[in-house]
């Protein structure tokens, strides 16, 4: 999220220096901001069944991407595994299988799989709306989550916004270590709420 956000009639998204950029690495995760690595298939898996966004489909998902500013977590995975069991030779004998060889240069990891997400929603001058922030729930507990929070908070694009705003159910703790607090004065926000023709009921 490999995944680059290829549909036709959605804006590309503008790049940075900083875009391409690895924020961090936490343990074996990397969080990244290159739209390159962003897996379609693995946030929509996510989205579609969250709480905020039941039932969203996939071309609605891949839009919201390409006009925000996203945030991937990611865990690396060797592509190059040893076969199991045995292998036969020409002359019909039979032997142990043997890992490929390849120089130590090569010895990194080059298979990403995704496993949480954010994205923010900005002018990039004075307003920000954190959205779609998710750890996948076999990967929690590992802190990943104040990480992730960190970088999109750190994000050099992302710097003297005069609101930045978001929208949870049960991640208040989280968020207030950053900052984050209910409006000061919540009457003078208003919106238009127009639920979508695909979304579910709430899971």
């Amino acid at each position: 999220m490999r995944f680059g956000i290829s549909i036709a009639h959605a804006r590309q998204p503008c790049v940075s220096a900083f875009a391409g950029a690895r924020i961090a690495r936490v343990n074996t995760y990397d969080i990244s901001t290159d739209p390159s690595r962003l897996q379609l298939d693995a946030i929509h898996a996510y989205l579609t069944r969250s709480y905020w966004s039941p039932g969203i489909p996939k071309d609605v998902v891949a839009r919201a991407i390409a006009n925000s500013v996203c945030f991937g977590v990611y865990v690396a995975h060797d592509a190059i595994q040893p076969a199991e069991g045995h292998v036969h030779s020409a002359q019909g004998h039979t032997h142990p299988a043997q890992a490929p060889e390849r120089d130590l240069a090569d010895a990194r990891p080059v298979v990403d799989t995704q496993v949480g997400f954010a994205r923010v929603v900005t002018d990039k001058a004075s307003f920000a709306y954190l959205a779609d922030v998710y750890v996948l729930e076999e990967h929690r507990g590992q802190g990943l989550s104040k990480r992730l929070v960190e970088a999109v908070l750190a994000h050099p694009e992302l710097q003297g916004m005069r609101r930045f705003f978001l929208a949870t159910r049960d991640a208040h703790g989280l968020y207030a270590q950053f900052g984050f607090k209910a409006p000061a004065r919540p009457e003078n926000f208003m919106e238009i709420r127009t639920p979508p023709a695909w979304l579910l009921p709430e899971p």
